[in-house]
């Protein structure tokens, strides 16, 4: 997998208004921003992001995925 493949999936299954996607193959980092996550507890939102992964996680073709998720408006607290 590849960091824009990863991104490709996530941005399917969930509207997001910021996606990144970094790492070395193995061991990925995502930021994501969507209005999906208004409401919802940080599992919760891990849950989301990794629901757009399909089963990509559980045969390990994503072995490991580190995230920050954030609401539109944590987003514009975290940039100032």
């Amino acid at each position: 997998m590849t960091a824009d493949q990863i991104q490709t999936m996530i941005a399917a299954g969930l509207p997001c208004q910021h996606l990144q996607v970094d790492g070395d193959g193995r061991h990925w980092q995502a930021v994501v921003v969507s209005e999906q996550f208004e409401g919802l507890r940080l599992i919760a939102r891990h849950q989301k992001v990794y629901a757009t992964l399909g089963n990509k996680m559980h045969n390990d073709e994503v072995h490991a995925l580190s995230m920050k998720t954030f609401t539109p408006a944590e987003w514009v607290k975290a940039q100032a």
